[in-house]
């Protein structure tokens, strides 16, 4: 504990760019879903105390699955794959895109307490604003006319962004972030990608995202989307009374 605190202090100007961006994408998850609220004439709030205590529930599973990440054998070990998205997604889709959000900053913060920053912030921040690019688009899709087809289409939408952005995100930001962190070169870590993965050009930071990480966020929201398609329906009279896709 006293470690991370410590980490706070050393990186505070980070950590409030940090805090900005979370504040920036619930503010927007707020106003997409009180314009879809309008749209189907949902008068309830947005927040309920059940929901709140549904929402700390599916963060601390979210958070569980997040410790439980793992290596694929066509990226360097230091990308991972964890499901972590997968009880967001099905809380978002029963609870909204504001309720999606804050479950993506409350795992994180979980998670933090519990196992710290190795990264300084650098790869929480990117889980969480990658996760964010996920779940928004589908819950918000999904907030607008609730059924099975535009369930459908609202993860298909979620995958491509969360693929698009993410490997985007990478290739501008976190790839450099990194390297500036751990004081290696950016070749260093791009041969990496090189070593394991022949796609990888070497020196090429265009395909080395598009060759190692964009096919890890692929597989993340297609399988994310499919159990959640799977389960859902069956789960949804328990999460929300009524509600069903």
């Amino acid at each position: 504990m006293n470690e991370l605190f410590q980490t706070i202090a050393e990186n505070a100007m980070y950590v409030l760019s940090f805090l900005l961006i979370i504040v920036l994408l619930f503010v927007v998850a707020v106003f997409l879903e009180k314009a879809a609220r309008k749209k189907n004439d949902v008068r309830e709030a947005i927040f309920s105390t059940r929901k709140i205590a549904m929402i700390g529930m599916f963060s601390a599973v979210a958070m569980l699955l997040h410790l439980f990440d793992f290596a694929l054998p066509f990226a360097p070990s230091f990308y991972k794959l964890d499901f972590s998205e997968l009880p967001i997604l099905v809380g978002t889709f029963a609870f909204g895109p504001a309720a999606g959000v804050m479950m993506e900053f409350i795992k994180i913060l979980l998670k933090l307490f519990i196992k710290g920053t190795s990264t300084a912030f650098v790869g929480d921040l990117a889980n969480f604003v990658i996760g964010c690019s996920f779940i928004l688009p589908a819950s918000v899709i999904y907030a607008f006319r609730k059924n099975k087809k535009n369930a459908i289409i609202a993860c298909i939408t979620g995958t491509l962004v969360m693929t698009i952005f993410g490997t985007a995100f990478n290739a501008v930001y976190l790839l450099p972030a990194f390297s500036k962190l751990y004081g290696l070169p950016l070749e260093n870590l791009l041969a990496m990608g090189t070593a394991v993965n022949p796609l990888a050009q070497e020196g090429n930071i265009v395909s080395f995202v598009a060759a190692c990480v964009a096919p890890l966020n692929l597989i993340k929201g297609t399988s994310v989307s499919i159990v959640t398609l799977l389960i859902y329906k069956p789960l949804s009279p328990i999460i929300k009374t009524g509600h069903r896709i």
